[in-house]
């Protein structure tokens, strides 16, 4: 019973138009999903992944009238996104020519890899990816061979590893693989494994004890999910956490994805989703990503919920 890698990571923005451009226009990624929070209906929920929407190529955000995050621990704290490895000297001069400051190509954890932030300051990383099948979109402005491939890995920071770590290992099935030292100099970061292993299935634990608690606000990130293959394997899962007593939502359906979400001991929420059935379970895939998409039942107030969203493009 294994969690078989990152499913989808969702932050928070507070410029919904500024986002969309950045992610579709500078990083190239395709607006696969254009909905709303299905909680807080007047807050956009926006979804750019790859070429076809891959499970584990979703980067999520919710569009709220905040400040920008206060950073520090019990966050998490950087989103990987995977590349070819020839493609990081693309990538550096392109984020340049944007105006975008960006770290050294550097080695992190033995891969090549370039930090840099978005203009609300979400901390991102491009990672040298193993070779592999990728899903590039026809349309992007980013040739298909620099494309970004999908998530992994995802940092976050915590001041103590071992209830953490604890669930990570008894209650999520992961493995402790390796350590090294954060690039930033603030402490060691600890690796843990997935599935097959790999940039697409790793969870990096940062153990920094001297930041102070981070506040979320524009620029952080809200969750991150986990991917389980079907129905069936969530609600084993749902069973496996109730029977640890982690406090935990119950299955919750999102439509595109079906997920349970629970919080681990340094406060970070996670999220167990499910493969499918995908983002053009509701419009064509040709054209998903394009038009508002409510699930079914929001359907009924699609005229209110329209008319308290600011345009896009």
């Amino acid at each position: 019973m294994d969690l078989t890698g990152i499913h989808h990571l969702t932050a928070i923005t507070a410029d919904a138009p500024g986002n969309n451009r950045f992610y579709t226009q500078t990083l190239g990624l395709r607006r696969v999903k254009k909905t709303v929070n299905q909680d807080d209906t007047s807050a956009y929920h926006l979804f750019f992944a790859d070429g076809a929407g891959s499970a584990g190529s979703d980067l999520t955000f919710f569009d709220w009238p905040v400040g920008p995050e206060r950073r520090g621990t019990r966050s998490i704290s950087r989103t990987g996104l995977r590349v070819d490895a020839a493609s990081l000297d693309y990538w550096a001069a392109r984020l340049r020519e944007q105006g975008l400051t960006t770290g050294a190509i550097a080695e992190t954890d033995g891969r090549a890899s370039l930090d840099f932030e978005d203009p609300e300051g979400q901390r991102l990383r491009l990672t040298a990816d193993q070779p592999g099948p990728a899903h590039p979109w026809e349309r992007s402005p980013v040739p298909a061979e620099h494309q970004i491939r999908g998530l992994g890995p995802i940092t976050i920071s915590v001041p103590d590893l071992a209830p953490t770590a604890a669930v990570l290992t008894k209650v999520m099935n992961m493995r402790a693989a390796r350590a090294y030292a954060s690039p930033d100099g603030q402490g060691q970061v600890h690796v843990f494994e997935m599935g097959t292993g790999g940039p697409a299935a790793e969870l990096h634990v940062a153990v920094q004890p001297g930041l102070p608690v981070a506040r979320q606000g524009a620029g952080a990130v809200h969750h991150v999910a986990f991917r389980v293959p079907d129905r069936a394997a969530l609600t084993e899962w749902t069973q496996r956490v109730g029977g640890f007593r982690v406090p935990n939502s119950g299955e919750v359906e999102r439509y595109y994805f079906r997920s349970l979400y629970f919080r681990e001991p340094g406060g970070n929420l996670f999220e167990l989703a499910t493969d499918g059935p995908g983002f053009d379970v509701d419009e064509p895939f040709e054209t998903m990503g394009e038009s508002l998409s409510l699930p079914p039942f929001l359907e009924p107030r699609r005229a209110a919920i329209e008319a308290g969203l600011k345009p896009l493009d």
